[in-house]
């Protein structure tokens, strides 16, 4: 311990090398339930490329594992320290190096946080659209690392289509730069996107240069009840297939429809089984709104409220950024699960979410980024009643058990971490699994990156 220390702090700042137990113990998880931690050695907060690779290196040499760190907002586990690691918090390389609005790029360090580059590039008239709901707080190498989504993604995609290049410390220390600044460009195989969604276990990201957008028009939003789920999912089922690319389409089911009123006194339609939201930043989105409303009472809604500018349009969207909050006041903790199906087995997935909750009686609020397929349903339990919360995990592997059933995947946006482990193997397969080890070896042969997640 004492020779790590002391080899630490030959490269680094001693404000930098953290210690102290009751400031260590504070960097040992991340949001996720469930999920074990051990306790760090050490707590390291690098501001430089060069620090980065005397940790890496320093790590190597005496055989200690590292577990790279953001803001730790993530809710699988996937910054959960080990017990004797290096912590290494990149939240202190927080430029933006350069925002570049001919060639639509932004190039930023890891600690950058997501809300901070995207008011930066809007004053450019740029856009760089992932926006996880913890925006406010997540960093851009966090997002890379569990390659994150948002509410956005239905039209603008997720984190992965954004990254172009990355500068990668590996694990003894050299420095790799993948990827490009250009449009194009496919020379060689995609290591760039082989970073994205690796959950710190292939290297440690130290730069990205990352695509932007021209800024959209103000989007205006639309909120239709239905009297079933199976309604609900059949109007989104008609928005897709018609053609049309919203720039927000959620779901909140009735769990998390009366959760919001409860807390924040909305005046939300307790009656409703289904409010969907969708939104357009076309040129013309009234227009989009009023075609989509039409397809919406085809399928059954029994109520329609477009926004009529800006101002309603928020109100509307605070009902759906309220949900998490609203369903943790449920009962005080929550477990929340990522499962991604295809649109068209959307209502199955709700549906069966809403019958596990029956088998197990627990509360659990289903809230979706419905134009993606991808629901969150959020399992809300008492921690200090042993016998719910097994029954809250046990439900929480019910739900990716019906995902899986249904096509899906285990997790659209939050990754796998130490929560989803054993399903992402029954996910992968025995000969999808190994290959993965093979390259976790190829870049990680001695096993001390972020050990014990993903598989």
């Amino acid at each position: 311990m004492a020779d790590l220390i002391e080899r630490l702090r030959d490269g680094l700042p001693e404000e930098a090398v953290l210690t102290d137990p009751d400031v260590t113990a504070a960097y040992a998880n991340d949001m996720a339930s469930f999920c074990a931690a051990g306790n760090p050695a050490v707590v390291v907060m690098p501001r430089t490329v060069e620090q980065v690779q005397h940790v890496m290196r320093t790590a190597t040499d005496l055989r200690v594992p590292v577990v790279p760190q953001g803001a730790r907002t993530g809710l699988s586990g996937a910054a959960n320290a080990s017990d004797g690691c290096i912590v290494l918090s990149l939240v202190r390389m927080d430029r933006i190096l350069e925002i570049n609005p001919v060639d639509r790029i932004a190039v930023v360090e890891p600690g950058v946080v997501n809300a901070a580059l995207s008011r930066a590039v809007m004053a450019k008239g740029l856009y760089y659209p992932p926006d996880p709901s913890s925006w406010e707080q997540c960093t851009i190498g966090g997002n890379i690392g569990t390659a994150s989504g948002g509410l956005c993604c239905v039209k603008y995609g997720v984190t992965a289509e954004y990254v172009l290049g990355l500068d990668v410390v590996l694990a003894d220390g050299r420095l790799l730069t993948t990827g490009r600044r250009t449009a194009k460009g496919v020379a060689g195989y995609d290591l760039t996107h082989l970073f994205v969604g690796s959950e710190g276990s292939l290297g440690i990201v130290v730069k990205a240069v990352l695509a932007l957008k021209p800024s959209p028009p103000q989007q205006l939003v639309l909120a239709a009840e239905f009297a079933s789920t199976e309604a609900a999912c059949d109007a989104i089922c008609r928005i897709m297939e018609r053609g049309h690319t919203p720039s927000l389409l959620e779901l909140m089911d009735r769990t998390c429809v009366r959760a919001v009123n409860d807390m924040a006194q909305m005046g939300l339609p307790e009656s409703t089984e289904a409010l969907l939201m969708a939104a357009f930043d076309t040129p013309d989105p009234s227009a989009d709104l009023a075609a989509v409303a039409e397809l919406c009472t085809a399928a059954g809604a029994t109520e329609v409220v477009p926004a009529e500018d800006a101002a309603e349009s928020e109100l509307l969207l605070q009902a759906r950024r309220l949900t998490l909050t609203a369903l943790e006041a449920v009962k005080g903790v929550t477990m929340i699960d990522d499962v991604c199906v295809p649109r068209s087995r959307l209502a199955e997935m709700i549906d069966g979410t809403a019958a596990i909750a029956e088998r197990y009686d627990l509360t659990i609020g289903v809230v979706a980024h419905a134009g993606d397929g991808n629901t969150h349903p959020t399992v809300c339990f008492d921690s200090s009643d042993p016998d719910e919360s097994r029954r809250a995990r046990e439900s929480f592997d019910a739900i990716m058990a019906l995902g899986l059933e249904l096509g899906g995947t285990i997790t659209g946006e939050h990754g796998v971490g130490v929560l989803k482990k054993e399903w992402l193997a029954r996910e992968l397969g025995p000969v999808g699994l190994e290959l993965q080890r093979d390259i976790k070896r190829t870049f990680d042969p001695l096993g001390l990156l972020n050990p014990g997640k993903l598989f």
